[in-house]
């Protein structure tokens, strides 16, 4: 068997049931791989050896007994956001240094009652607040890709960096994040690998440290388009703990891939193309068009006016409830605790020392589109842009479109600390945040390599609750892009 560590979740899958490979020595592999790298990646916040180990074992037992699991034995990271039982659950924030929550989060026990083996926690930007992993109190995780012919380092993107980078960098089989805005979708897109947010509701968000709780979805990184419907079938649930979450049937996701994409209708907005976005990103459209064209798919071109829009209004809303959902972190129940003279002075130290610098830039701009006087000129009108932006894409699936294809991103993986101002580093979310807006699902594959090198991706979104129909499209894509991976530097 090739490489361990390089082999799918479904090809792993199948050595294990074959005896072909044990879970251990799987899990010996990728802590191999960590140990050696994450000191270059910065990917891992935390390690789990002994855990892993430990549940690698019960896997094999499973194994040999024959009574395996849907997951049994496949290594996985988790974002370091997802509440883990006794275990390492910062949010890569000061605020909640030494914070080892007594309970689990619904997705993580989804996964590792179908056998799962958490390898540990991946870093990420605080709060998930950021587009590049550059606001992790532990530092930027880094990507694992490089220009050609280059030493400089390269972000990851954000909020899930240190996710995406695993991955990339075959530091777990797959990884567990989340997607508030396109924490996802770029930074997958940013390391080669493929990222899917799902239809808002499909996976339960108990147990995830909250962002913006409107927004906020939890989805799957891997490798491949198959390995992400393999995650995403058995991530997915209705929970009685999460009233966001809905009861809709949970579909073989796998049983999507290969499917005909002949006679599907293949939305291209034209508010996409936008100024200053590198040729290169728009030639990789282009051939994404062709490439379902060719299998039989309809190119129509559609309007979604209201996209302009998106950003501002996704801003002020995200903010405002981050604003909201962070007021509980004073240092009165756990985490950190700054003393002072009195309560008021001990909560306003540890908020100030606890939390970093654009996290308290978005708490103060949430609290002031909140605050009397401006909520209506600020919220609510944002609110009315959602709903508007979620009409926009009604219209295009009443018009008989089947799916929405669009670039990731609209820029190349770029250097730590290239880009200092915060208007334009939210710009990097400017063909994600739609999405999220409108509670759809959407999926970043990696479709090409630029002149330099590095991985491109292509977007798409899809209906409500139609998760099946991008993994069948995005599987074409996959299949003409062929897979790809970083030459390993570090």
């Amino acid at each position: 068997m090739k490489d361990l560590a390089g082999l799918s979740i479904a090809e792993a899958r199948r050595g294990l049931r074959k005896r072909d490979v044990s879970a251990l020595q799987l899990t010996e592999a990728y802590l191999a791989n960590i140990a050696s790298a994450n000191a270059a990646l910065n990917a891992y916040v935390a390690v789990t050896e002994d855990l892993a180990r430990k549940a690698a074992r019960a896997a094999d037992e499973r194994l040999a007994s024959g009574t395996a699991r849907a997951l049994e034995g496949i290594p996985i990271g988790i974002k370091d956001l997802f509440a883990t039982k006794g275990v390492h659950t910062q949010a890569c924030s000061r605020i909640l240094s030494g914070f080892k929550p007594p309970y689990e989060s619904t997705v993580t026990a989804n996964l590792r009652a179908q056998g799962a083996v958490v390898l540990g926690k991946l870093n990420m930007d605080e709060f998930a607040m950021g587009s590049s992993n550059e606001t992790s109190c532990y530092g930027p995780a880094i990507n694992p890709w490089r220009a050609r012919g280059s030493d400089q380092n390269l972000v990851p993107g954000g909020s899930s960096g240190g996710s995406a980078a695993a991955v990339a960098a075959n530091l777990c089989m797959g990884a567990i994040a989340t997607d508030t805005g396109g924490s996802i979708r770029q930074p997958a897109a940013f390391t080669g690998t493929v990222g899917i947010k799902p239809t808002y509701g499909r996976c339960s968000r108990w147990g995830i440290v909250a962002f913006a709780s409107s927004l906020d979805q939890a989805g799957p990184i891997a490798r491949t388009v198959e390995d992400c419907a393999i995650l995403l079938r058995w991530m997915a649930c209705v929970d009685a703990q999460d009233t966001t979450s809905v009861d809709v049937a949970v579909p073989d996701y796998e049983a999507a891939i290969g499917r005909s994409v002949k006679g599907l209708k293949v939305g291209i907005p034209r508010e996409y193309r936008v100024e200053g976005m590198p040729a290169e990103i728009d030639q990789l459209w282009q051939r994404g068009m062709d490439w379902l064209k060719e299998a039989g798919a309809e190119i129509v071109e559609i309007g979604l006016p209201h996209t302009k829009y998106a950003l501002p209004a996704y801003y002020i809303v995200a903010l405002a409830e981050a604003s909201s959902n962070l007021a509980r972190y004073d240092g009165v129940r756990y985490g950190l605790r700054v003393p002072g003279r009195d309560v008021v002075e001990m909560m306003e130290n540890t908020r100030a020392q606890g939390f970093g610098a654009e996290v308290k830039r978005r708490i103060l701009l949430g609290t002031y589109v909140l605050s009397a006087g401006y909520y209506d000129a600020y919220y609510l009108k944002a609110q009315k842009v959602r709903t508007l932006i979620k009409r926009d894409f009604e219209m295009a699936w009443q018009a008989g479109v089947d799916v929405i294809l669009t670039p990731t991103t609209p820029v190349l993986p770029f250097a730590p600390g290239a880009i200092t101002d915060p208007v334009e580093m939210y710009l990097n979310d400017i063909f994600t945040v739609t999405v999220n807006m409108a509670g759809l699902p959407a999926m970043s594959v990696p479709a090409a390599l630029s002149r330099e090198g590095l991985p491109l991706g292509l977007q798409l979104i899809g209906k409500p609750f139609d998760e099946e129909t991008l993994f069948q499209v995005a599987h074409v894509l996959e299949r003409n892009a062929g897979r790809f991976g970083p030459q390993r530097w570090w």
